[in-house]
C-alpha cells in the first residue's frame, strides 16, 4: 500500500482509535500520530518505524506487521490479548511531532492520566524523552523509569521508534521494550 502527498495531507489533523483491550498491563504512550497511521488508522505506522520490528525483537510479539498498510483487526486483537496497548499523549496527526506545542502536550498529560485511570494498566511507557518532558513538565527526566506514577500504573520513558530518531536501533529498541515488558509482567 502506498500514499500520495495529496492522499497523506487529507490526513492531517484527524485521530487514531486508541488500542484499548479489556486487560492491558503494558500501555504504549506515543507522541501524536503521523499522517500515514492516521491513513492506516494503526498507530507507529510508517514503513521507516521500528515499533513493531523492536517489539518482535523484545518477544513482546513473535510475528511481523506490515506497517506499510497497517494492521488487520485479527493482530489488533492479539496486541490486545497480549496485555499491550495503545495510545497518544495527543490525538491529531501531523506530519511532524515537532508542530505540537507545549499547551498541546501538557493537555496530553491530562488526559493520557484519564485513560489510565480508565484501562488500569501495569505500566505506562511514553515512546519520546523530548515529548514527555515538555508534557509532564519535568525538564531533566531520563530514559528509563520514572520516579512518580501516572494513577495506579508505573511510568516509563522509552526512546522513539521513529526512523527519525537515528540513534536508537531495532536492536536497542528491543532491549528498552524487553525491560517495560518484563516490568508490565508480560515477559
Amino acid at each position: 500500500m502506498g500514499f500520495t502527498r495529496e492522499e497523506l495531507e487529507a490526513f492531517q489533523g484527524k485521530t487514531v482509535d486508541d488500542l484499548l483491550g479489556p486487560h492491558v498491563r503494558l500501555l504504549f504512550v506515543g507522541i501524536n500520530p503521523g499522517l500515514w497511521t492516521a491513513a492506516t488508522n494503526t498507530h507507529f505506522c510508517h514503513p521507516s518505524n521500528r515499533f513493531y520490528p523492536a517489539l518482535r525483537e523484545a518477544g513482546l510479539i513473535d510475528w511481523s506487521i506490515d506497517t506499510s498498510a497497517g494492521m488487520s483487526p485479527e493482530e489488533k486483537e492479539r496486541l490486545e490479548r497480549r496485555g499491550i496497548g495503545i495510545t497518544n499523549l495527543v490525538r491529531r496527526a501531523t506530519v511532524r511531532a515537532s508542530e505540537l506545542g507545549r499547551s498541546e502536550l501538557r493537555e496530553g498529560a491530562g488526559r493520557l492520566a484519564t485513560v489510565v485511570a480508565e484501562v488500569k494498566p501495569v505500566l505506562a511507557a511514553v515512546a519520546g524523552l523530548t515529548a514527555y518532558r515538555t508534557a509532564f513538565d519535568r525538564p531533566r527526566a531520563i530514559l528509563g523509569e520514572q520516579p512518580e506514577a501516572i494513577g495506579d500504573a508505573r511510568l516509563w520513558v522509552v526512546p522513539n521508534p521513529s526512523g527519525l530518531n537515528a540513534h536508537e536501533t531495532i536492536e536497542s529498541l528491543g532491549q528498552w521494550y524487553r525491560r517495560v515488558g518484563e516490568a508490565a509482567g508480560l515477559l
